[in-house]
């Protein structure tokens, strides 16, 4: 069937002029022999008003593996950000609010420090916190610092994942044969994941400490925040900027684990699937390197994720420095001290039940998004 150039895609993608039919985005590819965009003749006529202007024009500074390296970046960036983290916070935020509760259940350091009260809530398991929160606080209490959480996954996986994939094709580099060396992986996706939290830990701080405010209540403690303006406006008048970035040495050393797990044993697995069975690069591959990937992640990054908590939730004097803790250090060593090294784990059952189906839906969608815009596979 006859073709005709259409270069007016990816453009207005970027542009976002909201006359522009997303509809014709389905409806074209690019064609490495030509290094254009290309929409079939028979979907022409109705796009005619959007697109004449395009006819016959192409990119000179396309690779034939499709869009440049700066176009790419960005479309990467706005898929990251196009809705699916409201979704999967929506759908997945009551477990990492049970894992939050549960991390900061028996800390000894607070016994220790005399912090404790007579209404302190005893040990409870997975089911038994989620049923106790809603029974003590209300249903929508298992939604309560999801607002801090959609911001903080705007800017995160935005950021981590344009981070990992600029790391992996142009700073460290592919091997000769265009397989990726393990421990350039690694290095690649603790350093994204780093840089990616960096930037979003005052959104983790926020919703950390949104998060506790019922826990707070039911121990007779005052509420510290009315919302999520006024935590980060208190935060900012009580501690400054720094207060904004409290805690964020565990905050990044977890995101580097987390993502070690996720990223790296995403894309080694996937590509020893393609390399190693009769696999092609299909749903089946992404869905079985996910599934690996949430797993890893979850067995690497609980335990950072139990001392960050623990270090956000802290109480703070009036320079900003942490009543319990010094530093990460220092609460780990408290905390297996005084619980044993299994606390590290404490909320591990709903971090993994969270990031399964969080790997699971990321991954077939950012691959399925990525061919759909003519991007080559992750």
């Amino acid at each position: 069937m006859g073709k005709i150039v259409c270069v007016a895609v990816p453009a207005l993608l970027v542009s976002g002029k909201k006359s522009f039919p997303r509809s014709l985005l389905r409806r074209s590819r690019w064609c490495p022999c030509t290094r254009t965009w290309q929409l079939c003749r028979r979907h022409w006529g109705c796009y005619s008003s959007w697109c004449w202007r395009w006819r016959n024009v192409t990119f000179s500074n396309l690779s034939p593996q499709g869009p440049s390296t700066e176009l790419s970046q960005g479309l990467l960036f706005l898929q990251t950000l196009a809705g699916w983290p409201v979704s999967r916070v929506s759908v997945t935020f009551p477990l990492d609010l049970t894992k939050t509760r549960l991390q900061v259940q028996g800390e000894a350091a607070v016994h220790r420090n005399g912090a404790a009260t007579s209404q302190a809530v005893p040990y409870r398991g997975m089911l038994r916190t989620a049923a106790g929160i809603v029974q003590e606080e209300g249903l929508q209490k298992l939604w309560q610092g999801a607002t801090p959480a959609v911001y903080r996954h705007i800017v995160y996986s935005g950021i981590r994942m344009v981070a990992y994939e600029h790391l992996r094709d142009s700073v460290l580099g592919r091997a000769e044969d265009e397989s990726f060396p393990f421990w350039k992986a690694v290095v690649g996706g603790m350093s994204a994941g780093a840089i990616g939290q960096f930037f979003a830990s005052p959104t983790d701080l926020v919703k950390v400490q949104m998060q506790m405010e019922g826990k707070r209540k039911l121990e007779g403690k005052p509420l510290r925040f009315r919302g999520v303006h006024h935590a980060f406006m208190k935060i900012l008048s009580e501690g400054g900027i720094r207060g904004l970035w409290a805690g964020w040495v565990p905050n990044v050393q977890r995101a580097a684990l987390v993502n070690m797990g996720d990223l790296t044993t995403y894309d080694t697995v996937k590509h020893f699937l393609l390399l190693n069975t009769s696999l092609s690069d299909n749903s089946v591959t992404h869905s079985v390197a996910s599934c690996c990937s949430g797993l890893v992640a979850a067995v690497l990054g609980t335990p950072a994720d139990v001392v960050k908590t623990r270090i956000m939730n802290q109480p703070r004097d009036k320079q900003g420095r942490g009543l319990l803790y010094k530093s990460s250090m220092d609460c780990l060593i408290q905390t297996v001290k005084g619980e044993g090294f299994m606390s590290l784990y404490k909320g591990f059952i709903p971090t993994w039940m969270r990031m399964a189906p969080w790997s699971l839906v990321f991954w077939l969608t950012y691959e399925q998004i990525r061919r759909i815009c003519g991007i080559s596979s992750f």
